[in-house]
């Protein structure tokens, strides 16, 4: 590279083709993610991206971009409810200290445990 301005037009294509590729990669994700596209749609779409890759990332995301939004949030929100399953059944039966003292509070009440007992819960489950 002779001067800076041949570093910089290199940067630049080098930042257009990562950014292109993310997209390419986001719409291929996107395509196999969307059960509703039949496998021969999938195959259009694929063989255009391959042949014709700018002009048909450009129509998939003008044409699907919705779709594809509401499909990333769906996947976001059920690996959360995974994450939040697999929390809860490591933690397991591990309470907040309010469901604690809700439940010392439910066997004072029934007779089951004496004051003393119920404070002595409480200033475990709140210290």
């Amino acid at each position: 590279m002779d001067s800076f301005w041949d570093f910089f037009w290199f940067i630049l294509s080098f930042f257009l083709l990562m950014a292109y590729l993310v997209v390419l990669f986001q719409i291929l994700t996107d395509l196999f993610r969307d059960k509703d596209t039949s496998g021969w749609a999938k195959a259009f779409w694929v063989l255009f991206l391959i042949f014709l890759p700018l002009l048909t990332s450009l129509v998939y995301l003008i044409a699907r971009g919705q779709g594809m939004a509401e499909r990333n949030i769906a996947a976001i929100n059920a690996a959360q409810a995974d994450t939040d399953a697999y929390i809860k059944s490591v933690a397991g039966s591990s309470s907040t200290p309010a469901d604690e003292i809700h439940k010392a509070k439910a066997l004072l009440d029934s007779g089951a445990i004496s004051q003393q007992e119920f404070d002595a819960i409480k200033a475990k489950a709140l210290s």
